[in-house]
């Protein structure tokens, strides 16, 4: 079978953002993982050769200086905010790298113009490795969810949840939603990351990523009802099973770290994720480049539930 082609290659961990004017905004961790970089477009295929735009260069050193890593852009509460991670070396401590969370606002009509301001780290009260926010608002509140590790359970990094009181800040502690815990979550590492935030069908969905990031590489589901309190972690169900996992017939491996966006009829939801066409990947699969972004539409069941399929361009 031939292989997929995908829609951007070697940009990880992808996000794309449609916008009020009716553009779509890419934004996606860069192989050499030092800049942040916007792309615009009038449709999602269109993207694939919008040029680029650097907004963001990280400093030669300090506490935000190397491995900028899944940047997404969100528009909360009349500004642009890109939400990213970094750490102050390469070096690994306890077997993690020392990632913390941060954010820059643009306060443009234009976000690939305009001034970023650099707002500061996002501290979450919890001093330890962590990464890979997303925010979305629910019944007027704006919320912030990440993966981070907590010293006290096995494992690289749990998902965590709490309002905020403006973009950059939160204004509760945390509330864990999940642990790795499954046998396809704790494979090579014990990882769940990568949240994305869905609403539909009355209910709200968190999908996420789980295990080392080759062929192993898997997507997990959160989902809890619109009605619910979204801090009690009781209110979320977690699906014991991948919703989708490495496809061998289409030669797409470790599918994860995914973003929603909608299709032009503003109606279809559409998956995007990222993964590699090959698993004899040399080295640590962190450095290696080739992790691809690919778009395809999610479908439904009779119960409003996400389909995701199998890992696919269709």
């Amino acid at each position: 079978m031939q292989k997929l082609t995908p829609l951007i290659p070697q940009r990880a961990d992808p996000h794309i953002f449609r916008h009020s004017d009716g553009y779509y905004y890419f934004t996606a961790s860069v192989p050499a993982f030092d800049r942040i970089e916007l792309r615009r477009a009038a449709s999602i295929e269109a993207l694939a050769d919008a040029p680029t735009v650097d907004v963001w260069i990280k400093p030669d050193s300090g506490a935000y200086s190397e491995l900028i890593w899944a940047p997404e852009l969100h528009y909360n509460q009349g500004a642009w905010y890109v939400y990213f991670a970094a750490a102050p070396s390469r070096d690994i401590k306890d077997k993690l790298f020392q990632h913390r969370m941060y954010a820059i606002r643009n306060t443009s009509a234009d976000p690939l113009e305009g001034q970023w301001e650099f707002m500061g780290q996002i501290d979450t009260g919890i001093d330890t490795f962590c990464l890979d926010a997303t925010t979305f608002t629910h019944k007027g509140t704006l919320y912030y969810v990440w993966a981070q590790k907590d010293k006290e359970i096995e494992g690289n990094s749990n998902l965590y949840i709490a309002p905020m009181s403006t973009p950059w800040q939160l204004a509760g502690p945390p509330v864990m939603l999940s642990k790795p815990e499954f046998d396809w979550e704790t494979r090579g590492f014990w990882v769940n990351e990568g949240p994305s935030v869905l609403q539909r069908n009355g209910k709200v969905f968190i999908s996420y990523s789980a295990s080392a990031t080759d062929e192993n590489y898997a997507m997990g589901l959160l989902w809890a009802d619109a009605d619910a309190d979204m801090l009690d972690p009781a209110s979320w169900t977690k699906l014991k099973e991948p919703v989708l996992r490495s496809c061998h017939e289409h030669e797409v491996f470790g599918p994860g770290h995914n973003s929603f966006t909608t299709a032009a009829d503003g109606e279809t939801v559409m998956l995007v994720y990222h993964a590699r066409t090959y698993t004899e990947i040399v080295g640590d699969p962190l450095w290696n480049p080739d992790r691809h972004t690919y778009v395809k539409p999610l479908r439904w069941d009779d119960a409003g539930m996400p389909v995701f399929g199998r890992a696919s361009i269709a």
